[in-house]
């Protein structure tokens, strides 16, 4: 009885593993069943994985975490390679072109990049501009925040450099972006953050700025209080909470 609960135990553990490993390579695989993304992998995954050995970051890794920040035009790109360290900074891309003023996105057509906190939800290999990443605006602050009927949506981490409202980073950053969250993905990370701020709140010349252009606005500065708090956060702690909603569409953190 004890030998065939062991070979029990050990099959299921290996069907575990197998099904881990066939989910792995069947989304990595579903990716670079386009040629673009084919073509992009081919051309880039080893130059992606030598710098990652460079700044002894494992390779792939097992989360990452981006955030942007629209007045200082950069987005950052954290990674770890298990759930108790703290992330470490991969690389900062450079935002080519930003539409909008400070503050969040709240209609359709009003061009703005969102600003708050997001995941990505969309991996479009055949985009208009390149490549791109969905963004999940409108989340559930921006449903209570935002118009009712027209708050927008397909809001993207895109190549090329042109923008209504998403953050386009050009071609060559945007495959490198691709291939890191597509294999964090395959590696079991289903949620990807993304957090957009306005400014580097710890950059005295970006702070002055947004400081300047909601001075005249309570709502926005209000706003501006309630998610500087994660970025503070992450900015000691290397760490992000857990954020949640509440019922006037504040973020509320642990």
């Amino acid at each position: 009885m004890k030998i065939l609960l062991k070979t029990f135990c050990l099959v299921a553990i290996i069907i575990c593993m197998s099904a881990g490993l066939y989910a792995q390579n069947s989304f990595v695989s579903i990716q670079r069943s386009t040629y673009r993304v084919s073509d992009v992998f081919s051309r880039m995954e080893d130059s992606v994985r030598k710098q990652f050995e460079s700044q002894h970051l494992q390779w792939p890794p097992a989360e990452m975490y981006v955030r942007s920040f629209k007045y200082d035009r950069q987005l950052e790109v954290w990674v770890k390679s298990n759930i108790k360290e703290p992330f470490k900074l991969f690389k900062t891309y450079k935002v080519c072109m930003q539409s909008g003023t400070m503050g969040p996105k709240r209609m359709e057509g009003d061009y703005q990049v969102p600003e708050g906190f997001y995941q990505i939800n969309e991996f479009n290999p055949n985009s208009n501009y390149h490549l791109s990443l969905g963004l999940n605006y409108p989340n559930a602050s921006d449903r209570i925040l935002s118009d009712s009927l027209r708050p927008g949506n397909a809001i993207y981490i895109h190549g090329n450099c042109v923008s209504t409202g998403c953050i386009p980073i050009s071609d060559i950053p945007m495959e490198e972006l691709y291939i890191i969250a597509s294999n964090v993905k395959a590696n079991g990370q289903e949620f990807i953050p993304v957090h957009v701020f306005p400014v580097r709140y710890n950059v005295k010349k970006s702070l002055e700025y947004l400081n300047a252009s909601i001075k005249n606005n309570p709502s926005l500065q209000e706003f501006n209080k309630n998610i500087r708090e994660v970025f503070d956060f992450f900015e000691t702690k290397k760490q992000l909470p857990v954020i949640m909603v509440n019922r006037k569409g504040e973020y509320v953190f642990n």
